[in-house]
């Protein structure tokens, strides 16, 4: 079956649940297919946060015929193939390896989106979207059964263990609320505080946003850019292992960020 898998196919695929035209207007990145291979067919497919040469050389070792990640190659401007450009471009050329990317139709998803599955592993009930970005909620916020500490919430979405990049927690010991936006959404704390909301989870830290959560007493963590959005990457390479009987592996290239 996945020896039938065309890019096209599995475009297709992805384009039948990720809402991938209806973020045209608002989100600037690539997304889908954003390098192709000689249309041979897939047999694996290599998933990964970020589009770079070491995750390249991953997906390669392992014969993966694609590589679906968050953070693509191309941003809405036209670029020069030029330095590291050129050497990624070239890298899956030779290796005819199929570069596939989504952005923010991957942050929003209610369920394959890295924000709904953090709600869903802090055991989030009422969730509702959250976040306004470029005209588009993308994040989403929801209320606990039983309230939960900051420590609590850390040890919930840590992924294997890592670390948070910063902890805020001056707020309420136990939150009864609280409102997710993977990745680097620090300003949106604001938004989550003037709602009423008890914790707030992105990826990166702020410098700014510190003195803002410590004077109006709310809790924040930074649980890291790449550590929030391997979770949408895990879901989606669930979801093809079950639908498309398709073979998908990890590749876990942390960047500390």
């Amino acid at each position: 079956m996945s020896a039938e898998l065309t890019t096209a196919k599995l475009d297709a695929f992805f384009r039948s649940f990720l809402e991938i035209e209806g973020f045209a207007s608002n989100d600037r990145s690539l997304n889908g297919i954003q390098v192709d291979n000689d249309g041979s067919g897939i047999r694996k497919i290599a998933f990964a946060v970020d589009a770079a040469m070491e995750t390249f050389e991953q997906a390669a070792a392992m014969n993966a015929g694609m590589l679906f990640v968050h953070h693509g190659l191309f941003w809405g401007v036209s670029s020069r193939m030029t330095a590291n450009l050129r050497r990624r471009v070239k890298f899956l050329l030779d290796h005819n390896i199929c570069l596939y990317a989504v952005h923010l139709p991957l942050d929003q998803h209610p369920k394959l989106g890295h924000n709904a599955v953090i709600a869903e592993l802090l055991g989030l009930e009422n969730i509702e979207p959250f976040g306004l970005y470029h005209e588009r909620k993308i994040g989403c916020k929801g209320t606990f059964a039983k309230p939960i500490t900051v420590d609590e919430a850390v040890k919930k979405i840590s992924f294997m263990n890592r670390p948070p990049l910063g902890v805020f927690p001056f707020g309420k010991k136990e939150c009864s609320s609280a409102a997710i936006v993977s990745g680097g959404a620090a300003e949106n704390a604001r938004e989550a505080a003037e709602e009423g909301i008890d914790l707030f989870i992105t990826g990166e830290n702020s410098h700014q946003i510190y003195h803002d959560c410590l004077e109006g007493k709310f809790n924040m963590i930074a649980a890291g850019h790449y550590s929030t959005e391997v979770w949408g990457i895990h879901a989606v390479m669930r979801h093809c292992r079950t639908e498309l009987g398709i073979d998908a592996e990890f590749i876990d290239v942390p960047t500390g960020l």
